[in-house]
C-alpha cells in the first residue's frame, strides 16, 4: 500500500484524523491559504465578463 503525503509539507502521515493533512497545523495552513485567496483559477476579472445578467448584449445591436 502506497503511503500518502501531506499536500502542505510533504510529510508522510499515518493517522486519518486530519486527512488529507498530516496534522492540524497543516490543515490550518491550507485553510489560511483559502481564506486569503492563495488558491485561485486564472481568468478575467468579473467586471470584464462577456455577459452581464440583465443587460442587452452590445453585439446584438
Amino acid at each position: 500500500m502506497k503511503k500518502k503525503k501531506c499536500p502542505v509539507c510533504g510529510a508522510l502521515f499515518v493517522s486519518d484524523e486530519f486527512k488529507p493533512f498530516c496534522s492540524k497545523r497543516c490543515a490550518d495552513v491550507d485553510l489560511s491559504r483559502w481564506l486569503k485567496g492563495g488558491y485561485s483559477i486564472p481568468g478575467r476579472p468579473a467586471d470584464q465578463a462577456d455577459e452581464v445578467p440583465g443587460r442587452p448584449d452590445p453585439s446584438d445591436a
